[in-house]
């Protein structure tokens, strides 16, 4: 696939609602000396294959910071559609069938970039969009390598004693085959797959991203760990 090609080009939808109950405001709190957002505005400005940053949002505080970013808000989310039960998936076609009502365009595909994921890079975003149009995927994903074996995992009871998910794994950590789960960064859809309400058909790939740039930020614990390791990425590159 030729990088450049215009025609391989996609939009790139990037949800930001303004409501958040775990950590309020965290689409703009600032992390490391700019909005959270502009991270993820920054990086896909550097992108050969999107073509344009649509910032779908509810708050018009949002749309100021991303406009100033680099990123256009040409309307906002109707409050429906930024609620806790909204799903995301109606809130991706919606702005898709607004684009293509107002602007007369056919939005075949296209990537979405979720703002609490700021560490990842641009040859990440232009590697997933690769691999979408090289394997004739229905969708990419983005996922990251899990650190302990899944059958570990189990439920908790209310007085804590332990419920079994799996059948007792007694096997030593690097004997169990590699897991993998999504880290929430990176999304390259067809828009005809969500139309059947699903990210995932049997031509979905998963677009493997090291633990470091997997960072979700969901809790203030996570705000701190994204801080330290842009912290820690900015010393490596100074000592070359």
């Amino acid at each position: 696939m030729d990088p450049d090609s215009e025609d391989k080009k996609m939009i790139a939808i990037i949800p930001a609602r303004g409501g958040s109950k775990g950590l309020p405001g965290k689409n703009i709190r600032e992390l490391a000396g700019k909005p959270l957002i502009a991270h993820t505005i920054e990086t896909a400005l550097q992108s050969k294959l999107i073509s344009e940053i649509i910032v779908s949002t509810d708050d018009k505080n949002i749309a100021e910071i991303a406009v100033k970013y680099g990123a256009t808000c040409p309307f906002m989310r109707p409050a429906y559609l930024a609620t806790d039960n909204s799903k995301a998936i109606d809130a991706y076609l919606y702005t898709v069938d607004r684009l293509e009502r107002e602007r007369n365009i056919l939005v075949d595909n296209f990537v979405v970039l979720l703002p609490t994921s700021p560490l990842r890079q641009v040859s990440d975003i232009d590697s997933a969009v690769k691999m979408f149009y090289d394997k004739e995927a229905d969708s990419v994903i983005s996922f990251t390598e899990e650190n302990h074996p899944v059958s570990w995992h189990m439920y908790l009871n209310k007085d804590h004693s332990l419920k079994k998910i799996f059948d007792i794994n007694l096997k030593n950590r690097q004997d169990n085959r590699k897991t993998y789960y999504p880290n929430g960064s990176i999304y390259v859809f067809k828009k005809e797959l969500l139309r059947q309400g699903t990210h995932y058909s049997d031509k979905t790939f998963a677009y493997v991203m090291t633990g470091e740039r997997s960072v979700d930020i969901d809790s203030e614990l996570d705000f701190k760990f994204a801080e330290f390791l842009i912290d820690f990425i900015a010393l490596e590159e100074k000592k070359g």
